[in-house]
This record gives structure tokens, sequence and C-alpha cells, in this order.
């Protein structure tokens, strides 16, 4: 019999490489194509899970499935939504909060003023610079906290429902509540390897990138982790998950052009966004601690 275990890795990984293959063969990071490979490889985790669902014997109705992996609201409801709410304000917190620390460690150098990096990067886009360029940056921030988590719904769900809705709860049933979320957020970590090693996140660090990602995936593994175990859902993860792809970027963009953030060292994705990660998931294990109340998922 087929381990589940191995057609959900293999799936994830040997789709996540083939729909980034056009990045590879065209020149890396700077193909056009990029975006569209990468937005294609968040899905490739969902795929895994229908791949299971597909060869398992019995195959269980898609209906209990669903519950299993974590698509319905779980047994608490009002639980879920409440951490529904807390992962949509939850994560532009952790993101501002990350660059603020940053700025006030003296790690990166804000230009709120001149907003410079993000008259930058509207040039690079060929964009207009309109002259009240504070506005464009309160407009897109605004506008990543408010409607980010749902735009980004569909694209981190397709990751979601993998690493969160189907591996994370056998993990855990098989290694104990951190075991499973720490091994869980190594997985998902190496998994950005088709970008990561081109430098994704962290184009200082060349392939290096690969490694120190993985560091970044245990910890909001672990973050996006608990709010799946607490809830018996994985729509807060999903609402965090996407939050954090809509915010971080135009965040990033108060800095300064002239010193642009070294996303290695600081901002929520560098040592300092470890660092306040680190202490989330030792709060929440700590003072709300979790444990498996599902069913692990059929085979």
């Amino acid at each position: 019999m087929r381990s589940p275990l191995a057609v959900f890795l293999v799936a994830a990984f040997a789709l996540s490489w083939a729909v980034t293959l056009p990045v590879w063969l065209g020149g890396g990071l700077s193909s056009p194509l990029t975006r569209v490979c990468a937005t294609l490889m968040m899905f490739t985790p969902s795929a895994g899970v229908l791949a299971v669902w597909l060869l398992s014997r019995p195959r269980a109705p898609f209906r209990e499935w669903a519950a299993r992996t974590g698509l319905t609201f779980g047994e608490r409801k009002g639980r879920t939504w409440l951490l529904i709410l807390a992962a949509w304000l939850g994560t532009p917190l952790f993101v501002i909060g990350a660059m603020a620390l940053s700025a006030a460690l003296g790690l990166v150098k804000l230009d709120l003023d001149g907003l410079s990096l993000l008259d930058a990067a509207l040039r690079a886009q060929g964009v207009p610079v309109p002259g009240g360029l504070g506005a464009v940056a309160a407009v897109q921030i605004a506008a990543a906290v408010v409607t980010g988590p749902v735009l980004n719904l569909v694209f981190a769900l397709g990751e979601e429902w993998g690493w969160r809705g189907w591996l994370l709860p056998r993990l855990v049933s098989a290694r104990g509540v951190l075991g499973g979320l720490v091994l869980s957020g190594a997985i998902w970590g190496v998994w950005h390897a088709p970008l990561t090693l081109l430098g994704y996140n962290y184009p200082r660090l060349g392939s290096w990138a690969a490694v120190y990602f993985i560091a970044f995936c245990v910890l909001a593994g672990i973050v996006f982790g608990w709010l799946r175990l607490r809830s018996g859902s994985v729509w807060p993860a999903v609402i965090g998950h996407g939050s954090l792809n809509a915010v971080a970027g135009p965040v990033l963009l108060l800095g300064d052009a002239a010193a642009p953030p070294d996303e290695v060292i600081a901002g929520p994705t560098g040592l300092v966004g470890l660092a306040v990660l680190a202490l989330v998931a030792v709060v929440l294990l700590k003072f709300l601690p979790v444990r498996l109340t599902e069913p692990e998922p059929a085979a």
C-alpha cells in the first residue's frame, strides 16, 4: 500500500519543481514568468492532499475528508472566528512591529518623509510617481491590511490545506505537538527551495537563502500551526498567511533607497522578525497549549 505521507510529499515537491522549471530555464528570478510560477507553486501542497485522497482505499467521502483536513470551521466555530480575527489583525501588527523594532535598534533606516524606496519601486515598474507619496504608502498598507487576506485567500489556502490542513495533524499524531510543529515547518521551508535557491526573499544570500528561510518557516509554521490546532480549522492559518504575503511588501518599502533594508537582519523575515516570532511561539505554546483533538486524517 502506498504511504500517504510519501504520496503527499512526492506530489507537493515534484510539482513545485515542475511549475518553477521555466524560472530556472528563463534567467532566474528576473524571468517575467517568476510571479506566475510562484503563484502556481502555491497550489502544489493542495495537489498533494488531493493525490492522497484519490489514491486512498477505501476513499473517504470528500465531505468527511474536508472536515478531517481542516476545511470546516471546527467544533467551536466561535473560537475559529476569533482566531481568524486575531490572525487578520495580529499579522500586520507583527510585520509593522518587526520593522519598527528594526528601526529602533538601528538595523534599518526608514524614509517616512521622502519614501525614496517606494519612489524607486514605482519608477522601476514604470508607474508614474504621484506627488503625495505619503498618501500612496498609507493607502497601500491600509489596503493590504484590510483586503489582503481576502485577495490572497485562494492562494494561501493552496499552501495551508497541505501544510497545516493535512500534514501537521499527521506529524503531531506521530511526534507530539512541538515535534510536529517544528518538522512540518521545516518541510514547508525546504519545499520553497525551487525559488529560495535562486535567492528568493533574500537576494543578498544567493542560494543560501534556501537554508535561511527554513528558520523563518519553522517559527512562522509554529504560529500558523498553533492556529490550526487551536481551532481545528485551517482558515485562521490561511488568513494569517494571506495577510503576511500582503502586508510585508508595502511595509518594507518604507525604507530608504540609499540604504535599503537588509532582509537578512531587519523586518519580518530577518533576524528581528525571527526573534519576535520565537517569542510569540513560546508565549502561545506556554500559556495557550494545544493538542490534536480531531482524528488523524484518513489514509
